[in-house]
């Protein structure tokens, strides 16, 4: 079933919605990052059950500076997060911080959605600063990319729970 924004809106407004699916739910695969971050506390989130893998909290930090360098690139940016900036390390493993985080991660995303949202269609052909792809590619890769992150975090969490 189409939401009523994927029914009626811009291409935009569309993608909006489906930036808004994969971080907050009602994402057609499953659980949205939101749904699988709802039950995670600092211990779970800052855990390596898998040695070679980024733990939840670099995950999420890591989705937060992307949703970022795209409403940076949005407002005309060149932006390629890279090293550190592009994963950065877990200060400080509380509960406060990763509320903290969790609560820093939404307001970058509501920030890109209300942004998406309001663009006019013709801002989807545009390139992308410095890049050789346009608006729209960036933007559905954004959600994609938060899609694959998600999955690894559902991964992550089954792992915690065994080890």
């Amino acid at each position: 079933m189409k939401s009523r924004t994927a029914q009626t809106g811009s291409e935009a407004a569309r993608i909006a919605d489906q930036l808004r699916r994969a971080f907050d739910g009602s994402a057609w695969h499953g659980p949205a990052l939101l749904e699988l971050l709802a039950d995670v506390d600092a211990a779970m989130a800052a855990a390596k059950p898998l040695p070679e893998a980024h733990s939840i909290w670099e995950l999420v930090l890591h989705i937060a500076v992307w949703d970022a360098a795209a409403t940076r690139r949005l407002g005309g940016e060149k932006c390629q997060p890279t090293g550190l900036a592009n994963f950065p390390l877990v200060s400080k493993a509380s509960e406060a911080a990763w509320r903290k985080t969790i609560a820093q991660t939404k307001r970058i995303h509501e920030t890109l959605v209300k942004i998406v949202a309001s663009l006019p269609d013709s801002r989807l052909s545009e390139r992308v600063p410095g890049k050789r792809y346009d608006f729209y590619h960036l933007l559905h890769g954004v959600a994609q990319h938060e899609l694959y992150h998600a999955g690894q975090i559902a991964i992550l969490k089954k792992a915690t729970l065994r080890g």
